[in-house]
């Protein structure tokens, strides 16, 4: 078959998961930092282009990474650097012409993906390596280990020049959202997840056992990946029931329903043309293809969803990237749907068209960020990673990825294959693209921006200052560290259909919220924000 010199191919992928410090194996400080992981990361996918084992000879790789013209970095979250590309390039031998660094966002990796693809389609660029890393477990053991010890990790000179920025630096949340505690994932995502529950119809109980029953699952396929930080199959229980090792963190999320950033991991991709790994000597059984891709927001601050137990922005983009490929659904073998939460895996699947309980096709290959482990805004190039692996051992099916930015507010689809695309359907029946999307085709590579479709959906107004009777739409209860529930942050519906926010402080009505149905309920916002259920 006769392939364009410019189709983007992904010829080399590595992992590194430096595991938890063990009693006697020395100083945390002698712990590589995040840079000292990206680069073992990047050696190992200069390797893996040869298909050579670890330490071999990776002639092929090796001729790639020098003509690599453009280096891009999932910026760290345990570690500032002015420019960690600059360290990366120098310690590999790298002299890019284009260096990028990523704003927080776990949908930056996927992002960074598809417009290299683009770019290397449009003969832009020839050679790309992505990586990124990042050492929260190695940071937060030293803070809390008594002897305080110092890390000595990379301080760059202030005048160090900077790296492109690549991604957005909007603000997560309004101001009146942060107010009422919307500060952090952990306080938002259960909104999703109580939602969820209430438009399923399930009671508390019934809902407990299916998240657990999804992320025990998770904990399977974790257990079967080398690179993941905990390899140990969880049951329903385990994951779901409150311990000393498993508090509770936020109604109804345990400590192993939540993304575990408390990991020292790196994970790098070496993409480059079919020209430049034909040049280079890959074999061609190293060589996956991306197919298409799209990316999409939802109306980006929480007052102003529709709801919260659906997205748009990754319906119409999994429909768009589908559509591009020449693929339907079904036809996906092989998935990795971002999970921080249970909540953004579920609403991911309904919008694709997925089941969350199908036990033949699992719905990541990592084993997610719980079980997996959540390195920062870097989990999507572990996830690539591992979808390459997988999809060069099924050599014919199509894999998918997704990833997620803030809170459920930017996506990125990106669909994989071994074979150059599209793939033809016999049926025709390939999802239809969405109206008023732009797309651009470049090098048999295809992506999407939906984003008009999203736009011109239905959306909330919020109304800060309501007083008086409201209905509570959906809510997050927050643990104090002794096991009992602080305070909740309610998002209600006033009697005019506009959307504003409220706590809850008093014992009686927390208890209420996590042991009966609270969405639905009726109640009274007060004037100092507290909301008297009824």
């Amino acid at each position: 078959m006769s392939i364009d010199p410019n189709t983007p191919v992904v010829v080399g992928v590595g992992q590194v998961s430096n595991g938890p410090h063990s009693e006697g194996e020395g100083s945390l400080a002698d712990r590589p930092e995040p840079i000292g992981l990206m680069i073992e990361a990047v050696g190992a996918a200069i390797e893996d282009c040869d298909g050579a084992a670890r330490g071999g000879a990776a002639p092929a790789g090796r001729a790639l990474v020098r003509r690599a013209r453009s280096l891009q970095v999932a910026n760290p979250l345990s570690w500032h650097y002015v420019n960690p590309g600059e360290l990366v390039a120098e310690a590999i031998g790298m002299e890019p012409d284009q260096v990028l660094v990523t704003t927080t966002g776990g949908n930056n990796p996927q992002r960074m993906v598809n417009a290299t693809a683009l770019a290397i389609g449009r003969g832009e660029l020839d050679v790309a390596v992505v990586v990124g890393a990042d050492c929260v477990y190695t940071q937060t053991a030293a803070r809390r280990h008594p002897d305080r010890p110092v890390l000595p990790w990379t301080v760059q000179p202030a005048d160090t020049e900077r790296a492109t920025v690549f991604g957005s630096d909007r603000r997560g949340t309004t101001r009146a959202e942060e107010e009422r505690g919307l500060d952090l994932p952990i306080h938002v995502f259960p909104l999703f997840e109580n939602a969820l529950r209430a438009e399923a119809g399930r009671g508390l109980d019934k809902h407990r056992l299916h998240i657990g029953a999804l992320w025990s699952r998770f904990s399977e396929v974790a257990a079967a990946n080398p690179h993941a930080w905990l390899r140990d199959a969880r049951t329903v229980d385990e994951v779901t029931t409150a311990s000393d090792t498993n508090r509770m963190i936020a109604y109804p999320y345990t400590k192993l329903l939540t993304a575990n950033m408390q990991v020292d991991q790196g994970a790098a991709v070496i993409m480059c043309s079919a020209a430049a790994a034909e040049a280079a000597g890959v074999p061609r059984d190293r060589w996956v293809f991306p197919l298409a891709g799209a990316d999409a927001e939802d109306h980006w601050f929480l007052s102003h969803r529709a709801d919260f137990h659906s997205s748009p922005a990754i319906r119409l983009a999994g429909a768009s990237a589908l559509s591009l490929a020449g693929a339907n659904i079904d036809q996906v073998a092989h998935l990795d749907l971002y999970s921080c939460f249970p909540s953004a895996v579920q609403i991911a699947a309904a919008e694709l068209g997925l089941p969350d309980d199908d036990p033949a096709r699992p719905l990541t290959v990592t084993g997610g960020l719980t079980f997996g482990g959540g390195p920062g805004s870097n989990y999507g190039t572990h996830a690539l990673a591992s979808m390459v692996t997988t999809l060069r051992s099924d050599p014919g099916s199509l894999g998918l990825v997704t990833g997620l930015g803030w809170y459920m507010s930017a996506h990125s689809v990106g669909i994989f294959g071994t074979e150059p695309g599209p793939v033809r359907v016999p049926d025709g029946g390939t999802a239809r693209l969405p109206d008023d999307t732009v797309v651009e085709t470049a090098g048999g590579f295809s992506w999407a921006d939906p984003q008009a479709g999203v736009g011109s959906l239905p959306q909330c107004s919020p109304d800060a200052g309501t007083q008086g009777e409201v209905t509570v739409e959906t809510y997050s209860v927050a643990y104090g560290r002794a096991g009992s529930p602080e305070r909740a942050v309610v998002a209600c519906r006033t009697l005019d259909g506009l959307r504003a926010w409220a706590n809850v402080t008093d014992p009686d009505h927390l208890a209420v919220l996590v042991t009966e149905e609270g969405c639905g309920r009726l109640g009274t916002l007060r004037g100092d924000g507290e909301i008297d259920l009824r």
